[in-house]
């Protein structure tokens, strides 16, 4: 979902009227970024506080490469990794996730084996159907048993975009609080759906209400499900006791649009790209009683400030043995304490920009390759910004392209290399860029693509490898290692 996909960030529909409450009722930051601009790396960062390239979530295929888990990547959420409700079990919580998990797919990455109590779900994306012969349709599970798979038990019809699936969520989310508060356990609730992905969907009460087609369908619904799950928390009297955000994973996939894609309002690009438009997002703190009406914060806020608040909110700290990157929000959203800090932009394993006050500094630009270009895929459809936007990675290290975020959210407009203005941000960047890697240890890549002939079968003087992570030192030429 884009930051301009809601009413009270500017959409002109004004089709999020209970998404548009919440923000009445709470807090909006307009400043909020997801920590990679796809969907695994930025959910792995949500869970573990930490930036993806620290817990692995990158890959070593390509420079600068996006990567996330299909059911080709045999890789996840590496077992040393903290994750939030395995720390939260310790104050109490019960936990559940609906809907998308998207940290690996093989056993050893299952939710309940990381912290969860209550699963229904998928471990990948709706993307299909496929043909159950070379590859399968994806599974849906609840808890340890699969219960079916995404266009057989659980439909999606291409053709009109109906499925019933936020339907599911929505009644599995609603059902868990009632449960929680029956049962006087404090819970913590990950609802995770996936409607505004493409293939968008919505259910038959929902499908053609939006000016906005199919993909406006597929807000409207989720907006209504939000509506659900916070009246549902003031009816049960426990709205004053329960905290809860809404944000998105990465920006509108532009690829996708104008049918099936969002809007990131005056941002340049989305998904899959480093500009503001695949990073920042809609965001939204709700907590009556607490977190002041109507107010708006200006601090640069992240996805993995969620891990460090949700332990605040139980009283927790976060662990002490390892980095976390995460802040805790809640001076700034109680008392409006703002914090200074850098938002860093990685794409795989590489940093492409990082952001500093209202200055952000781009060390390397690229959308996606001429290739994939001159096929019809386009991160950044009529949004052409000559040196900016480029089908070539462009190498600007020596010389950071830096933008004014306030006064140009667009990026349209770089600063003159001589002008007092860039060498002053340039110099404050430079110091954050460099503290931050001075300290870098990347985790071990779980996200790269293997060589299924190398996963499966090694000839002689070759290793077998049945986890591909990093080609070895030196490959003998007959074993063949294309990535």
């Amino acid at each position: 979902m884009g930051w301009g996909d809601l009413g009270v960030y500017g959409e002109p529909s004004r089709e999020t009227p209970n998404l548009d409450r919440m923000a009445a009722e709470g807090m909006l930051f307009p400043n909020f970024y997801s920590a990679n601009p796809l969907c695994s790396p930025s959910r792995a960062a949500l869970l573990t506080g930490r930036l993806p390239i620290r817990s692995g979530f990158y890959t070593t295929n390509g420079h600068a490469r996006n990567a996330y888990t299909p059911q080709e990547i045999v890789g996840g959420i590496p077992a040393e990794e903290r994750l939030l409700p395995e720390l939260l079990k310790g104050a109490g919580y019960t936990n559940k996730i609906v809907g998308k998990w998207h940290l690996g797919h093989r056993p050893q990455f299952h939710p309940l084996k990381r912290g969860f109590d209550e699963w229904f779900g998928s471990p990948n994306c709706h993307f299909g159907p496929y043909d159950n012969r070379a590859r399968p349709n994806i599974p849906v599970y609840r808890d340890w048993e699969m219960v079916g798979r995404y266009y057989e038990e659980f439909p999606i019809n291409l053709k009109t975009g109906e499925a019933n699936l936020t339907q599911v969520y929505t009644q599995e989310a609603l059902d868990f609080v009632r449960r929680q508060h029956a049962a006087r356990r404090p819970f913590f609730l990950y609802w995770a759906v996936d409607a505004t992905h493409a293939p968008v969907y919505a259910s038959r009460p929902f499908l053609g209400t939006s000016r906005r087609g199919r993909y406006g369908d597929a807000v409207r619904e989720i907006d209504d499900s939000v509506g659900k799950i916070l009246s549902l928390l003031r009816n049960l009297r426990i709205a004053e006791d329960t905290f809860v955000f809404f944000t998105s994973d990465n920006g509108a996939a532009l690829i996708s649009a104008p049918k099936q894609g969002g809007s990131n309002g005056p941002f340049l690009c989305g998904k899959q790209t480093t500009f503001e438009g695949g990073m920042r997002e809609p965001a939204i703190a709700w907590w009556p009683g607490r977190v002041p009406e109507g107010q708006v914060s200006h601090q640069l806020g992240s996805i993995m400030d969620l891990f460090t608040t949700s332990l605040s909110l139980a009283g927790l700290a976060p662990p002490s043995d390892r980095v976390i990157d995460g802040l805790d929000l809640l001076p700034a959203m109680l008392w409006g304490q703002l914090t200074d800090r850098p938002i860093f932009y990685y794409r795989g394993n590489t940093l492409m920009a990082a952001t500093l006050g209202q200055y952000k500094a781009h060390f390397w630009t690229w959308t996606n390759s001429w290739e994939e270009f001159r096929q019809g895929i386009d991160f950044c459809p009529g949004q052409n910004v000559s040196g900016v936007t480029t089908h070539t990675q462009e190498d600007h290290t020596e010389l950071p392209l830096i933008f004014h975020l306030g006064r140009d959210p667009g990026e349209r407009f770089p600063l003159s290399f001589a002008s007092p203005e860039y060498l002053h941000a340039l110099r404050g960047v430079t110091l954050a860029v460099r503290q931050h890697q001075e300290t870098l240890v990347p985790g071990q890549p779980q996200l790269n693509v293997c060589n299924r002939a190398v996963m499966n079968w090694a000839p002689p003087g070759c290793e077998k490898l049945g986890k591909c992570l990093t080609p070895p030192e030196s490959v003998p030429e007959k074993c063949s290692w294309p990535h």
